[in-house]
């Protein structure tokens, strides 16, 4: 996948404007990041739960690593873009946002 891409998908989803942060664009939904591009180096960094990190980081650890530290610890997690697929940054995408919007904008977009 290509930078581009992940910028068309983001902000797809419900409520999200672009921004820059740190000199990268992110996407915030709610006030909140939940994913910053990374363009130069070719990755996004997502807001993740951790449980949910560790589930992508187990079964693709060819995509998926913590970010080293702290951050990392809380769940935000590197997405290789070269080596990903649609199908895993859609995944990616939607899991960050359902993580960092809030609850009841969660529950409006659940079907009935």
């Amino acid at each position: 996948m290509r930078p581009q891409d992940v910028r068309a998908l983001a902000l797809m989803l419900p409520e999200v404007v672009e921004g820059a942060h740190m000199g990268n664009a992110d996407f915030r939904v709610g006030g909140r990041i939940f994913a910053t591009l990374w363009t130069e180096e070719d990755r996004a960094v997502l807001r993740l739960a951790p449980e949910h990190q560790a589930m992508l980081v187990e079964s693709g650890p060819d995509l998926f690593s913590p970010v080293p530290g702290a951050w990392g610890r809380r769940g935000w997690t590197n997405l290789d873009l070269p080596d990903a697929d649609e199908e895993a940054l859609r995944g990616a995408l939607l899991a960050a946002w359902r993580t960092t919007a809030p609850a009841a904008l969660v529950a409006a977009q659940e079907p009935a």
